[in-house]
């Protein structure tokens, strides 16, 4: 029997998630993703996923919490990707963003300060040439990063990353 395209995309959306679970690598996924699209019956999709377990909703899998249950935690990570308690995505992307940033202009400007105390004299505002063209840069980065779901996209792969 002839496939229809939601046959082909209900097998392409079952690959992928097999490749999130680490079931398939990239290469293997690639390779069967191709064959989906280019499937003709329900034979030649089905053949692309026989080695594969059937998919478990969360709710019926062996590791869900039990009502009631406080679920375990894992301790927070240490260095600069660590977020607060309670932080979104979005605020450990921003601060990966824009702390260098926030590090070395003070320190810039600490410099400035001090050499104009010690001549003293105001002297031209030279850290402007590394804090304005950086900052603009930053704040391109924030938007269009912030509009193409970059925060999103760092999230998931730091959580593929764990599992």
């Amino acid at each position: 029997m002839r496939a229809a395209d939601a046959d082909r995309q209900a097998v392409a959306e079952r690959l992928r998630a097999a490749l999130d679970e680490g079931r398939l690598d990239l290469h293997e996924y690639d390779e069967r993703l191709q064959r989906a699209y280019a499937a003709r019956t329900y034979a030649d999709l089905d053949g692309l996923l026989t080695d594969l377990p059937p998919v478990t909703p969360p709710a019926a899998s062996g590791v869900a919490v039990p009502p009631g249950a406080a679920p375990a935690t894992q301790p927070a990570a240490a260095g600069p990707a660590a977020q607060p308690a309670g932080a979104g995505p979005a605020t450990g992307w921003l601060a990966q963003v824009w702390l260098p940033y926030l590090r070395v202009v003070p320190i810039l400007v600490g410099i400035w300060a001090v050499t104009s105390l010690m001549s003293r004299d105001l002297l031209y505002f030279w850290p402007g040439w590394v804090a304005g063209p950086w900052g603009v840069v930053l704040l391109a980065r924030t938007i269009s990063g912030a509009a193409g779901g970059e925060p999103q996209r760092r999230a998931e792969g730091r959580k593929r990353r764990r599992r």
